[in-house]
């Protein structure tokens, strides 16, 4: 800083080389204690018209910052008020003046302290909680992420109060340093890896469900939005492998997203996509993680070379252990699957894990990595979004955390078999506990007390189907649902005092069923007939029909699945169906 600035090449800030002399009443001008001193009275100081700008970095008056030694620095100091004495050079011992008592050295913050500060610091800085000197490092890694738009195939990003739907993609393009021998030769990047992630509305639970690469599906159109900035529908292809859903004719991850929403009914909220690299570097950044192989494993394609037991694996040896398929097994991409389940749990639990929670550095790694190897949706497209998306999913459980694939049969029109196709008989149930959000494992007691009171609802003595009065109003349901309703209800159900009234004041998610204490008995008829769960029935008050009676109210919500088909979602998981939890260690046969 130079002399303008400060006053005096020596530090000293020209404000408080003013004094004043009691026995003069003048302000004099004080040199520093090394300079000789002047026993002339110095010159008035000028006007503040006349000089610079005051001192800058002063803040409060001294009367309210003594114990700080801090000072304002107007133009010029004003009559009958002390002014400070000089400040001393940065580093310098501080000297008293005469007939004043010194200040008390500051209390050295202890050790201990200092280091959980200094954690806690660094720990906050990762999660771009903090601001000032992390702003650089937050534009850092904000630069550091690659997004691409969704083309309106998503529901518009995940919100806190409601369940998160991500969709993980790991294509196999022989992108990044070392990986040339991946993959398959000048592939596009097919969806050679692809995890629907469903959390709990509560964050009590989650699953993660594998979709098969070589499942045959029916791909649809595609709007996408191409680099130019230009849009382009890219046709749909029917009975196709699930794979081809993203590069395959210039798809993007929108193409997929449409792909798992038309085979699943659940509509992703966002997607990542990752490559080989982000195997390798994220294993790295949390220092390797544990993975067990029931056999020994030497796989030439994969060149995954392993002996029976546990192992710590990262980078090569870690893209080596997803990759593999030939050792495990069938020898087939299902087989594989498994193993990059039971590989992403470790990731899992070693995430969560105090080694990797209180390690500023490692947490500084996996934002590097992270930001880099990752491409998401452009609702995903900054390290603010990521931290929310993490925060949230920082909530789970790893033993609420369940993995499974989708239910799928050997294609029966192969004669040679390479691809699936979807059990009708168990798919159908996985996708629908996925949509009406649950869970694949049992949680916490309260939430089974809660589903006991919810159930008790349909308990009870139930009314003749002919002394049920409803009206039945479309609350989002397909156009024209309440009036089918009605029809079956009155000729195939005996519900004659039923009614049409219209469309519901609101849209709904749920179906709903309101009806009054004394209505109970029709409520659980109703209920029975319709296949409506304990939880979409609402104790409330009942209305006047068209003809002035007290009645019920049924609303069809979005979820109305037509007359005559049950409402009522699966309470776990079918027969059959693979399913393991993220906090158990599983060895790969």
């Amino acid at each position: 800083m130079d002399a303008q600035g400060r006053g005096r090449a020596d530090d000293i800030d020209p404000a408080d080389q003013w004094v004043l002399n009691p026995n003069t009443g003048e302000y004099e001008l004080r040199l520093p204690p090394s300079a000789p001193q002047s026993g002339v009275p110095g010159p008035r100081r000028p006007p503040s018209s006349d000089t610079g700008p005051p001192a800058r970095g002063r803040t409060e008056a001294r009367g309210r910052t003594e114990a700080r030694g801090r000072t304002e620095a107007p133009g010029r100091p004003r009559p009958g008020r002390a002014v400070p004495p000089p400040r001393r050079r940065r580093g310098a011992p501080e000297e008293p003046l005469p007939g004043r008592r010194g200040r008390r050295p500051a209390k050295k913050a202890a050790k201990g302290k200092k280091v959980l500060l200094w954690t806690g610091g660094a720990m906050a800085f990762v999660l771009v909680a903090g601001a000032g000197s992390a702003y650089f490092y937050i534009e850092h890694l904000n630069d550091n992420i690659a997004s691409v738009s969704d083309d309106g195939a998503s529901t518009g990003g995940f919100e806190k109060d409601k369940a998160i739907n991500i969709l993980l993609i790991g294509t196999d393009k022989r992108t990044g340093k070392g990986n040339e021998s991946y993959g398959d030769a000048g592939s596009v990047g097919h969806a050679d890896t692809t995890i629907l992630l469903h959390v709990s509305k509560d964050r009590s639970n989650a699953t993660a469900l594998s979709i098969p690469r070589d499942l045959i599906v029916d791909v649809p159109d595609c709007p996408t939005t191409q680099e130019d900035g230009s849009q382009k529908v890219i046709p749909g292809t029917q009975q196709v492998r699930f794979n081809t859903s993203l590069g395959q004719d210039g798809r993007t991850p929108s193409c997929t997203m449409r792909t798992v929403t038309e085979l699943t009914g659940v509509k992703p909220d966002n997607f990542m996509v990752a490559d080989f690299n982000a195997v390798k570097t994220l294993t790295s950044a949390v220092g390797g993680v544990e993975v067990c192989l029931g056999k020994d494993i030497d796989d030439p394609d994969s060149h995954l070379k392993l002996s029976k037991g546990t192992h710590t694996i990262e980078g090569e040896q870690a893209l080596a252990f997803v990759r593999t398929r030939h050792a495990v097994g069938f020898g087939g991409d299902l087989s594989r699957i498994g193993l990059q389940q039971q590989f992403l749990s470790a990731l899992m639990r070693k995430l969560k894990s105090n080694d990797t929670l209180t390690s500023p550095s490692k947490m500084l790694d996996l934002a590097e990595a992270g930001t880099k190897a990752l491409t998401v949706d452009s609702q995903l497209d900054s390290i603010g979004k990521l931290k929310d998306l993490g925060l949230e999913l920082g909530k789970l459980n790893t033993k609420n955390l369940t993995f499974t694939t989708t239910p799928v049969i050997d294609n029966p029109a192969e004669k040679v078999k390479t691809t699936v196709v979807l059990n009708e008989s168990t798919a159908p149930q996985v996708f629908e506990m996925i949509r009406n959000d649950v869970s694949f494992t049992a949680v916490k007691q309260q939430k089974k007390k809660e589903a006991a009171a919810v159930a008790a609802r349909l308990k009870g003595t139930k009314a003749p189907a002919s002394e049920v009065r409803v009206r039945i109003l479309n609350g989002g349901a397909v156009a024209g649902s309440a009036q089918e309703t009605l029809s079956w209800l009155q000729n195939e159900e005996g519900v004659t005092k039923s009614e049409n009234a219209g469309n519901a004041p609101a849209e709904l998610a749920k179906t709903t069923l309101e009806y009054a204490p004394d209505q109970a008995d029709q409520a659980r008829r109703l209920a029975d007939i319709m296949g409506l769960p304990g939880s979409a029935m609402k104790p409330g008050e009942s209305v006047e029909n068209s003809q002035g009676l007290p009645a019920m109210t049924l609303t069809l919500g979005k979820d109305f699945k037509g007359a005559g088909t049950s409402q009522t979602a699966p309470t776990k998981a079918p027969a059959g169906v693979d399913k393991s939890t993220a906090d158990k260690v599983e060895c790969a046969e």
